[in-house]
């Protein structure tokens, strides 16, 4: 007879492994915040082990057992006793933002063969290698108990075609917290950009357009909102792009560096539209959680073309697809936002209430708990 809570008198538990996280800044916050509040009276419990130092009241308010463990540069050596300890224990690990060095890890500290079902791996997204591939079918084939669950079919389909028998698709949380409606009269406010101040998000390129719309001497108002890593640190680059920006002098410029509540944050996407030019080759079909919070916000996007952000645009008619990236294409589409606001918010708006009932975070929660024991 295996080992389970009700024989050890311990409640029921899901353990949730997260290194990075140290703060409410970015979307791995906002990942676990949907996911915590999506636990119901009498599931079972949830532990957060995060960044040592990390403040995280509004997850510590869901009910969440928040304990800081993980050194920045003791990590991995950090992550592999912590699931050595827990794959021995009682309650199920969920890797929230799963990579292939947890998978290495965990196979380091299993003693034999992990249960069908202890381990949950949420991969966010893969890019695809030959030699990932061959480690995959290797790990698949020692550890076929393991659960790896994926946001898209197409992340799924790595993971399937590596012979893992039990892959899952769930979608991204969010949680019902923002409004669905337009503004009355479905009025502008301003064009932002809101997220990591990241290279493949496309930072940049919000750099370039804002300085091309001071040349010109515009005066469309713009919210740049460039949040620091998960370490609460920015790049030399994106420094630099921050320093660009203040230089600008703009009148009609707003530069919000600090971390947000998330009240301040949601604030950000009424009567705006969202610029978010990112690499196309790493966005394909990779989740943007800040494309899920633009548009239950009802906040019309313009988005790289052929992307999964594309895809949610087009189909509801909530924003604008762009192929080419430089200053006078962006400018071009977020005019054409701007001057048929209404409809585009309108669209945006419809977006937000499919995606709210198709992105419930109690999806998510009811697969990673249902049989826990």
């Amino acid at each position: 007879m295996g080992y389970t809570a009700e024989m050890s008198g311990e409640p029921k538990r899901i353990h949730i492994v997260e290194p990075t996280l140290s703060s409410e800044a970015g979307h791995c916050h906002s990942f676990l915040l949907s996911f915590c509040r999506g636990r119901g009276e009498g599931d079972p419990e949830i532990a957060v082990y995060a960044s040592r130092g990390a403040l995280l009241p509004e997850l510590s308010g869901t009910g969440a057992h928040v304990i800081p463990y993980f050194d920045r540069r003791l990590r991995r050596l950090q992550s592999f006793l912590l699931y050595r300890k827990l794959l021995s224990a009682p309650g199920r690990i969920f890797v929230s933002t799963a990579g292939r060095t947890d998978m290495v890890l965990l196979g380091w500290a299993a003693s034999g063969v992990i249960p069908a079902g202890k381990v949950f791996l949420y991969f966010h997204w893969v890019r695809p290698s030959p030699g990932k591939a061959a480690f995959f079918r290797r790990f698949a084939a020692h550890h076929p108990g393991v659960v790896v669950v994926a946001p898209t079919s197409s992340v799924a389909s790595v993971f399937r075609e590596c012979g893992f028998p039990d892959v899952r698709v769930v979608p991204y949380p969010i949680t019902r917290t923002m409004p669905h409606a337009p503004l009355p009269g479905g009025e502008f406010r301003h064009l932002l950009y809101a997220g990591a101040a990241r290279r493949d998000k496309g930072f940049g390129r919000v750099v370039a357009l804002v300085s091309s719309m001071a040349g010109q001497r515009l005066s469309i108002p713009f919210v740049v909102q460039a949040s620091p890593d998960h370490y609460g640190k920015l790049d030399d680059e994106a420094h630099q792009g921050i320093s660009r920006l203040r230089e600008s002098s703009a009148s009609w410029l707003r530069v919000v560096t600090e971390t947000l509540e998330a009240g301040e944050y949601q604030a950000l996407f009424r009567g705006g539209v969202c610029l978010q030019p990112y690499a196309r080759d790493e966005f394909r079909d990779r989740v943007s959680g800040v494309t899920l919070d633009a548009l239950s916000a009802a906040c019309p996007v313009v988005v790289t073309e052929g992307t999964w952000m594309a895809r949610l645009a087009e189909r509801y008619g909530a924003g604008v697809a762009v192929a080419d990236l430089s200053p006078s294409f962006l400018l071009e589409a977020a005019r054409e936002v701007i001057a048929d606001y209404g409809r585009f918010s309108a669209g945006a708006a419809e977006a937000g209430r499919a995606l709210q009932e198709e992105h419930d975070a109690r999806r998510l929660y009811r697969e990673v708990a249902e049989g826990i024991q």
